[in-house]
């Protein structure tokens, strides 16, 4: 079905709907309504654009972690010890995690929108591409940072 009005139909003139289907903009011309949630059809692009507010959110959270760490670390030892024990169990671990991959994702979708602000990378099919490589980069970031942090025994289960 077309939105666009068929020659000599005055009551499918975009300029005269009263439905609401249409809006003016401000330069004067005249466009239909984007369509609801309801009719798009989810992509790699918007699913990169919510996980990448998910991971601020998570980002936030996690601040709090480290700001606990921080004040656990000015406390004394005896604090810091019992606070070390507790993020150095596989529940703290599994935290810790979930906070790298959180920062790494944000980071990897930041420079994708740096090339998207760049003006490059705007068609669809490299915009997925970049959200795909932000997904692969981030994983290959937290797990190359992980497995670092292992075999230095920096962690260790």
């Amino acid at each position: 079905m077309s939105i666009s009005p068929l020659p000599g139909d005055a009551s499918n003139d975009p300029t005269e709907d009263q439905t609401g289907r249409f809006v003016r903009q401000p330069n004067g011309r005249v466009r239909p309504l984007s369509p609801h949630l309801q009719v798009w059809r989810f992509h790699t692009t918007m699913w990169g654009s919510i996980l990448n507010r998910i991971a601020a959110v998570g980002m936030s959270v996690g601040a709090l972690f480290v700001f606990a760490w921080l004040a656990f670390l000015a406390f004394g030892a005896d604090a810091y010890a019992g606070f070390t024990s507790i993020m150095g169990s596989p529940l703290g671990l599994l935290v810790w995690f979930g906070l790298s991959c959180a920062a790494a994702y944000h980071l990897t979708a930041g420079v994708r929108h740096l090339i998207w602000d760049a003006g490059a990378g705007l068609t669809p099919k490299w915009a997925t591409s970049l959200t795909i490589a932000s997904y692969v980069a981030a994983a290959v970031l937290v797990l190359a940072f992980w497995a670092a942090l292992f075999m230095t025994g920096r962690v260790v289960l």
